[in-house]
């Protein structure tokens, strides 16, 4: 079997020739053209997250937005019909992080309905492009935030909690929009050549609201977007961070293909073999390992024992080996996928 072969045959719940040993790579990556990167695409089973160009299906092509850089800061106005939005990104030496959100009061999300919407055309070519490039080597997936991601993008963590608790309705109408508008762009996306998508958002609502807020919140809305993915003959893989003990029941009721990163304590909540029980025939399952904190400082032999330990409980059947969804940024990680890679299965 190629790597795409065996992905493909995981994500149909099949027994490939071997469990596909799946890290992330793509832009960013240390260094794809070197003998270790190469040996990572000759050996492992690669994923390749790629965003879609185009612009923000959220927002739409009608929003007049400016931009402007002040110091450390990039400041964004959207102007509304109703007044203006505003954003704010904070600069340090060390990162960046977002300091102020478009949404802070109800009034603001009144502004962002009183735009009048335009829809973007998705730009499939990085897709494509990285696509050609990978061949048979891996899967590419064009990743995407579903419905639920323009709130909770669109206002801070805590304004977010503050909509479901004092304005429930407002929130899931919000997310009603959102999820239109991704159905819309993910069915253009398909139609231009786009077979594999990788949906984001979820865990804004396992991680932040809890299991009443995911029944109403995401599980009827990403439902409906996966079904659009599948009516377009595409892949639908799901990402969900953080503990997913209490959810797991409504997250294989979404219908993905594929789950990623099942994560085990302490980020996560459960074990794979748990997990792998529960909802292993409806969904292929991604993961466990901590590529981050684990797969970038253990030695080789360590991250072959880790690797083992995995293919146990997951069994040789509708699964991936891999890691937090992560990219392998240093050349330790990418050896420690080489050795699961070349495990003895």
């Amino acid at each position: 079997m190629t790597s795409r072969e065996r992905i493909c045959c995981a994500l149909r719940l099949g027994r490939p020739d071997r469990v596909p040993v799946s890290p992330f790579v793509g832009p960013g990556w240390f260094d794809q053209a070197g003998e270790v990167g190469q040996a990572v695409l000759r050996e492992a089973d690669p994923l390749v997250d790629v965003g879609l160009g185009g612009g923000d299906f959220f927002l739409g092509l009608a929003a007049e937005v400016a931009t402007v850089e002040e110091g450390n800061q990039r400041r964004t106005t959207v102007h509304t019909p109703r007044g203006p939005l505003t954003s704010t990104v904070t600069r340090t030496e060390r990162t960046s992080a977002q300091t102020e959100f478009f949404f802070k009061a109800p009034e603001d999300i009144e502004r962002f309905l009183s735009i009048p919407y335009v829809a973007p055309e998705p730009d499939p070519t990085r897709f494509l492009e990285w696509k050609h490039k990978l061949g048979e080597e891996g899967l590419v997936l064009a990743g995407m935030g579903d419905g639920v991601c323009l709130p909770a993008s669109y206002a801070s963590p805590e304004h977010f909690c503050l909509l479901w608790a004092d304005a429930p309705d407002l929130l899931e109408r919000l997310v009603s929009i959102g999820t239109d508008r991704a159905c819309a762009w993910v069915a253009q996306a398909a139609a231009r050549g786009v077979d594999a998508f990788r949906l984001v958002g979820g865990e804004y609502v396992s991680v932040q609201l809890g299991p009443r807020a995911f029944a109403r919140l995401v599980v009827p809305y990403d439902r409906a977007l996966v079904e659009i993915i599948h009516r377009g003959g595409a892949i639908a893989y799901y990402h969900n961070h953080g503990k997913i003990g209490p959810v797991m029941e409504q997250l294989a009721a979404i219908g993905m293909d594929a789950l990623d990163p099942v994560e085990g304590p302490p980020c996560g909540d459960v074990e794979l073999d748990q997990v792998k029980q529960a909802i292993g025939d409806r969904a292929c399952l991604v993961g466990n390992l901590d590529d981050m904190m684990v797969l970038s400082q253990v030695s080789e032999q360590e991250a072959a024992a880790r690797g083992q330990r995995c293919l146990e409980m997951a069994g040789p059947a509708g699964y991936l080996l891999g890691g937090t969804a992560s990219g392998l940024y240093t050349e330790r990680m990418a050896r420690n996928f080489l050795a699961l890679a070349r495990m003895p299965r």
